[in-house]
């Protein structure tokens, strides 16, 4: 307990004043041992000029000294340090200052000397927690002092990348880090999606070299942080979703540090003023942008984000030979049976790419549970139940995904509100993501795995009629069985894909 009151309070810095080299060293040895710094200090002019020269937090001030009494001391203190609270001793009652002088100097305490110092020691203890009280008002003052003459700032029309600067730098002050980067990719009336990007410090590099340093985990945090719209605190800093006046994530900002400002919710506000003026610049200033260099940044960014999901996924498929081309498989059937429907390209395009991503999520699942070949303990399977959720959280960090996050999140939801992870049912399924679910369990079944054997065609198809209207969708079941009427035709078809390395392109 000690240790840890020490490593928490040893910012405290507390000078005593005493004549008697005795009480000195008394309360050298109980503040330190409290987990304070300690100044000792015999002579009152020279305590005076210390407290002159250095920052203190408490001053533990002996009343009867030579060659001044210690309420000189304190008023010559009180005229150049209003802040230093003090706590007066006195071995003799009868020699103390009045009541009245006691409160007209600001002495915040008063104590008489005695053998036993538990009385001292609770007037310390609740000095500290008075001293930590007064800095966090001080820090929400100065806060809100930084924010009210930062703000102006934001709001005068300059271009995209000095604002993102602007921001950024006034954040960064803000909680003393030298890391730190802004994405924004949801701007209003942006009918491009565009995204922004801007880093500082360590991240102050192109958007191909920024993709490349975020883990898995890190972007999964993003996705959450966006998608739940609270701040994520994670190993070297914070995520914080950049929300707008309206209450939309524009994007997200991620601080490098290991100071949380206890003042956060002055942080909050700056953010929130932040992202309106980002969205008010781009709506009113749009024109002064260079729309090449943006366009150019915007697809960098794009196309290195999605090399690095695909990356992500073809690890996933990469680590069991049995599950190898799973995804591209998935995502075929999903096309095939979309276009059954009569669904617009748009549909299809999503179709497509939910089928890519759907196990994305298993990047965050342990090998050991993944690759089991006896039957998981509930624990176990509980874990893989979340890969949907952790798959949605790393398509989100971006809004270039936005539309195919349902497909990910609900593909394991079943008809009959028994599946995973929420337990959906019906209709509440999105009719895409159910068209998903077929067609990953029929490609699941059609496969060998580490725990059993692949399932001949005509017994895939019983197994799909069979949970037809409960785990599946009735209508996607009888479009998909009319579909393999013609499988030999598919399979050729995803055999050449494969051959011509033109992966998931129909």
């Amino acid at each position: 307990m000690r240790k840890n009151r020490q490593g928490k309070s040893s910012d405290i810095k507390i000078i005593v004043v005493d004549d008697e080299k005795g009480i000195l060293d008394s309360l050298s040895v109980i503040i330190k041992r409290l987990g304070y710094q300690y100044t000792g200090v015999n002579n009152p002019l020279e305590a005076i000029e210390r407290v002159r020269e250095e920052e203190f937090d408490l001053m533990i001030l002996d009343f009867l000294m030579q060659p001044i009494l210690g309420d000189k001391v304190v008023e010559e203190i009180r005229k150049f340090n209003k802040d230093i609270y003090i706590l007066l001793l006195t071995g003799y009652k009868d020699a103390a200052p009045p009541l009245k002088a006691i409160k007209s100097l600001d002495i915040q305490g008063y104590c008489e000397k005695a053998d036993n110092f538990d009385q001292l020691i609770l007037l310390i203890e609740s000095a500290v927690k008075s001293i930590y009280q007064k800095r966090t008002i001080r820090n929400f003052r100065d806060g809100l002092n930084k924010i009210l003459l930062t703000v102006p700032d934001i709001y005068r029309l300059k271009s995209i990348e000095e604002l993102l600067e602007e921001i950024l730098r006034h954040i960064m002050a803000f909680v003393n880090c030298k890391d730190a980067f802004i994405i924004i990719d949801n701007l209003i009336g942006d009918d491009k999606n565009e995204s922004l990007f801007k880093g500082m410090g360590i991240y102050d590099v192109s958007p191909d070299k920024f993709i490349d340093m975020l883990e898995p985990a890190f972007l999964e945090e993003m996705g959450r942080t966006r998608t739940l719209k609270q701040i994520a605190y994670v190993e070297k800093g914070i995520i914080l979703p950049l929300m707008s006046d309206t209450i939309q994530t524009l994007g997200v900002i991620y601080l490098e540090t290991t100071h949380i400002p206890v003042e956060m919710e002055l942080l909050k506000i700056y953010i929130t003023q932040a992202a309106t003026s980002i969205s008010n610049i781009y709506l009113h200033s749009i024109v002064s942008i260079k729309n090449d260099e943006l366009d150019r940044t915007y697809n960098e960014l794009k196309q290195r984000y999605l090399d690095a999901i695909q990356v992500l996924r073809l690890t996933v498929d990469a680590k069991d030979v049995y599950t190898r081309g799973h995804s591209d498989r998935v995502a075929y059937y999903a096309v095939k049976i979309g276009k059954s429907f009569n669904l617009d390209e748009e549909s299809l395009e999503k179709l497509k790419t939910a089928g890519i991503f759907h196990d994305i999520g298993k990047i965050g699942i342990a090998d050991d549970i993944l690759f089991k070949t006896d039957k998981l303990t509930e624990s176990e399977y509980e874990e893989i139940k979340k890969h949907p959720i952790k798959g949605a959280h790393i398509l989100s960090a971006v809004s270039m995904f936005k539309d195919i996050v349902p497909l990910v999140k609900y593909h394991h939801e079943r008809i009959d509100g028994r599946g995973y992870p929420f337990g959906l049912k019906g209709d509440e399924i999105p009719f895409l993501a159910r068209i998903i679910s077929v067609a990953d369990a029929f490609d699941a079944m059609t496969s060998d795995r580490q725990y059993r054997s692949k399932l001949c065609l005509e017994e895939a198809k019983n197994q799909m009629i069979t949970n037809s209207g409960t785990q599946f969708d009735a209508e996607v079941v009888k479009s998909f069985l009319v579909l393999l009427e013609d499988y030999d035709t598919m399979q050729k078809e995803i055999e050449y894909t494969f051959k011509t390395k033109e992966s998931c392109i129909w």
